[in-house]
């Protein structure tokens, strides 16, 4: 099979072929440095072989608890926030059907919702009323089960679902994906005698999507996750460290990432002209942000969808302050066919388009998108997808993943912690009074 490509011609009027290629030497070491487990966050390169080292049996336990809550649930609520979430929400949102929820008559797998992302009482409230009446099971994730979002979303649902199908189905209805032996959602769900599944130590959130944090949910909405999984893996090997610099694509994208960087721009807006791809976005902006964000440096990852957005971010990304440069993920063919037909007044003046496929208008549209922003002083990189398929988004992901663990360490930071989290709990614990932050609380009043 095809594999995803990356294209960064368009780059080379703002930093040269010969600025990328010199930092190869530095690549490198960074890859080795992920490979050999010698950087800063190396007891969490778990996801580093993840795709390889995924067996069959894993993989075949995944879709049987899968399978029993597909039997027992017209709605499953995934709980999760982050990287708990992300990812699963990329992949089911690419995958099905954009008018999903309005199936209902013919649906072969469950509703998928999510919890847990938000601290919106409205949006509990309404959630809760949705569940009222229906067949509903839990996914809850989270490694320590003390997670504010999540812990309250599950406290909530909990109740919901015990007090529509008492205790003793409910829990054949909530899985739990946490730690192996420690935490508050651990002891839980061996209390309760909830289905399991481990987060492992060295995968940290944001890099999960391949754990069951991401398969298992992916799995209920009914995609493949053999296929997901398979892409991973060929990516894997695309991008091992004994693939040379010139052909590994995530050497190269953190190299010439890094370059950008360097010579000013500060801003990397990731775009799509496919508008499936929407929380791929989301996804890749926390792995980036989350990961190079921090010791007052790191490139600001923002994401845009096209055309939509070409009509309200569209004159800032071309006129705006040139401190950004993009990366497009093209999509090379559509799942489906729509032709635009003749009108005989053709009062739009849309004749000229008759006959043509929709996706060859949005593939002109997306050229003379990147001709006119390059003309504009933005650099463009172009990942280019073969078709949105579970295959090539298990690529993509892995490809962005490989990537952002060199261009960390090509920036000089740690990729895999994220201690600037920390900041907003420690207040909203003190201002909410939470036992063991009288100190913080006492402090923080007295700024208000």
């Amino acid at each position: 099979m095809e594999n995803i490509h990356l294209n960064i011609e368009k780059a080379f009027g703002f930093v040269s072929k010969e600025q990328v290629y010199a930092q190869e030497t530095k690549a490198n070491e960074c890859m080795a440095t992920l490979h050999q487990g010698t950087g800063a966050g190396n007891d969490f390169l778990g996801w580093l072989h993840l795709p390889s080292s995924i067996t069959d049996a894993e993989l075949t336990e995944i879709e049987n608890t899968a399978e029993v809550l597909r039997s027992k649930c017209e709605i499953v609520v995934a709980i999760g926030i982050g990287g708990s979430y992300l990812g699963t929400r990329a992949v089911v949102e690419a995958m099905n059907n954009s008018f999903d929820w309005l199936h209902t008559a013919d649906r072969k797998n469950p509703i998928l919702l999510y919890a847990g992302h938000n601290i919106g009482e409205d949006y509990l409230y309404e959630l809760s009323e949705v569940l009222k009446g229906k067949q509903f099971g839990i996914i809850n994730i989270s490694k320590s089960g003390t997670t504010t979002e999540p812990a309250l979303a599950f406290r909530i649902l909990k109740k919901q679902l015990e007090d529509a199908v008492g205790k003793e189905e409910a829990k054949h209805r909530i899985v739990a994906i946490t730690d192996a032996k420690k935490g508050a959602l651990r002891t839980l769900a061996d209390q309760e005698g909830y289905k399991t599944f481990v987060i492992p130590d060295n995968v940290g959130g944001r890099f999960s999507v391949l754990t069951p944090v991401g398969l298992l949910p992916i799995a209920v909405a009914g995609v493949n996750i053999r296929e997901l999984v398979a892409g991973a893996v060929s990516m894997e090997k695309a991008t091992d460290e004994s693939v040379p610099f010139a052909e590994n694509m995530a050497s190269i994208y953190a190299a010439v990432r890094n370059e950008l960087y360097k010579s000013g721009k500060k801003i990397e807006i990731l775009c799509n002209f496919h508008p499936k791809l929407h929380y791929i976005a989301e996804w890749w902006k926390q792995l980036y942000g989350e990961s190079e964000g921090k010791e007052g440096k790191g490139i600001f990852p923002a994401a845009v969808d096209l055309t939509t957005d070409l009509h309200s971010m569209g004159q800032w990304i071309q006129e705006g302050e040139r401190t950004i440069f993009e990366t497009v993920i093209s999509v090379a063919n559509p799942n489906h066919n729509v032709t635009v037909p003749t009108d005989e007044a053709n009062l739009d003046g849309l004749n000229f388009l008759a006959g043509k496929r929709v996706d060859e208008v949005n593939k002109m549209a997306e050229l003379g998108t990147q001709l006119a922003h390059v003309d504009g002083g933005v650099p463009n990189l172009k990942i280019t997808m073969p078709a949105v398929t579970p295959y090539y988004i298990g690529q993509l992901f892995y490809f962005f993943e490989k990537a952002c663990g060199i261009s960390g360490y090509m920036l000089g930071v740690n990729p895999f912690n994220q201690p600037g989290v920390e900041a907003y709990k420690k207040n909203m614990f003190a201002l909410l009074n939470k036992p063991g932050y009288e100190k913080e609380s006492e402090a923080i009043k007295s700024r208000l």
